[in-house]
């Protein structure tokens, strides 16, 4: 079943660094903020991760949990987590459900060939566990402020 904006999540679990499970359950009441991205240690991937590490205090001040997601494993997460000092967890979505479910796998040509890959995607969760807002096939570069907008106009609402 796949997300919809202002629909419920549906049910999911999910492992991530520091031994940490993830479900639509576990952080009920909490706002959360999903990252899907393509790959550890990538250049694109590692700005985006180093941005919202730099806002990562912004983010919980504003009554955000934020987690990353991708295909990689929890060893890929662990040393991509402490090589750049990252203060929120790595969800490692290895059979790709998590990412099927938020529909971020999509087909992509590199290198002359069509591979499977995952858009880097957003998605903005409220605390009681209906998608907000979504970000598709973004750009890095001022990405992280924008979520960061929408998480305090979220606090400042309730």
């Amino acid at each position: 079943m796949a997300v919809v904006v202002n629909k419920l999540i549906p049910e999911f679990e999910a492992s991530a660094t520091s031994g940490v499970k993830v479900t639509q359950q576990s952080h009920l009441g909490q706002t959360l903020v999903l990252f899907f991205y393509p790959k550890d240690n990538t250049p694109g991937c590692t700005t985006e991760a180093m941005q919202f590490r730099d806002h990562y205090a912004d983010f919980t001040q504003a009554g955000a949990q934020v987690f990353g997601v991708s295909r990689d494993n929890m060893k890929s997460h662990d040393e991509f987590k402490a090589k750049l000092e990252l203060p929120f967890e790595l969800i490692a979505d290895t059979e790709e459900k998590m990412c099927h479910m938020f529909g971020v796998v999509k087909n992509k040509i590199m290198y002359g060939k069509k591979v499977k890959g995952i858009e880097r995607s957003t998605f903005l969760i409220g605390p009681t566990g209906v998608l907000l807002q979504e970000w598709r096939g973004l750009k890095v570069p001022g990405h992280v402020e924008e979520v960061l907008k929408a998480v305090k106009l979220l606090k400042k609402a309730a």
